[in-house]
């Protein structure tokens, strides 16, 4: 069964790299939209161009809402006010979402969401296959050594990413946090400075740097009295990224609704969040 798949800022770093990886998939995934805000001046031209791959009949648009009535499948990773108001529009569509959007308040966080009630949603924080099993590796580790370290994490992004700490970094939070029983929202530390005294042994640190064309890297350092263990992920191209939110869009399109993520894509849960 053939996935048809609409990319929302096509014309994007990320919106390429979807674009290529969906040309470079099997041929049961195929790009039936592209689309960009009314404003770029890409409006008209064929999808294939960006990339540099030729024509291939997919032209930049910005009627979502006529794209929707063409695709299976819907990959956002532009803005939480986009991402809000197209999962609005898929969800009275009927159409599947992938989502990377990161950056969502609590409150924006649980209104999509709420549309898993209609729709199969799949949203993560990183589509990487390799980030994904480092969440497996960090519960593991988390579990093993549980309130006998002191737990930081430490991630590197380019100097254009407007968000911080990144959406992975809070999501490995979360599954320290989440393992451990705490409260990440009690128990977090986004920075340190002056005379801030010993650590608490709960406490989750989250250390930030900014700069050149750094793609993502990602560090939990677990320390110890006498040793330390650190699982660290390291992304040099977006394309792992885009492969893996292809290989997303082809699995939640076949999926009942509900929220979802790259665990359960990756058959590391059962069943939706």
């Amino acid at each position: 069964m053939t996935t048809r798949v609409g990319i929302l800022g096509a014309a994007g770093r990320m919106g390429k790299m979807l674009i290529e990886a969906i040309a470079e998939s099997p041929d049961s995934v195929v790009l039936a939209a592209a689309l960009e805000r009314p404003e770029s001046t890409l409006q008209g031209a064929d999808a294939g161009e960006l990339i540099g791959s030729g024509a291939i009949g997919v032209v930049v648009s910005a009627d979502l809402a006529a794209a929707l009535q063409r695709i299976d499948v819907l990959i956002d990773f532009t803005t939480p006010d986009a991402t809000l108001e197209s999962a609005r529009l898929c969800a009275d569509a009927g159409v599947a979402m992938v989502v990377g959007t990161t950056g969502l308040s609590s409150s924006q966080e649980a209104e999509f969401r709420s549309h898993g009630s209609r729709i199969a949603l799949c949203k993560a924080s990183n589509f990487s296959s390799g980030v994904n099993v480092a969440f497996k590796l960090i519960a593991e580790a988390a579990r093993a050594m549980g309130d006998d370290v002191d737990i930081d994490i430490i991630e590197a992004h380019h100097r254009h990413k407007v968000d911080a700490p990144s959406g992975t970094a809070l999501s490995m939070g979360e599954v320290v946090a989440d393992t451990l029983g705490r409260d990440l929202s009690q128990v977090a530390v986004y920075g340190r400075e002056g005379q801030t005294g010993a650590r608490p042994r709960e406490q989750i640190g989250f250390a930030t740097i900014r700069g050149g064309d750094i793609v993502g890297d990602h560090t939990v350092l677990f320390a110890a009295d006498g040793e330390r263990l650190e699982i660290t992920h390291k992304a040099s191209s977006r394309m792992a990224f885009a492969r893996g939110a292809v290989r997303a869009a082809a699995w939640v399109a076949q999926q009942p609704a509900g929220c979802y993520d790259m665990q359960d894509v990756l058959g590391f849960r059962e069943k939706a969040l």
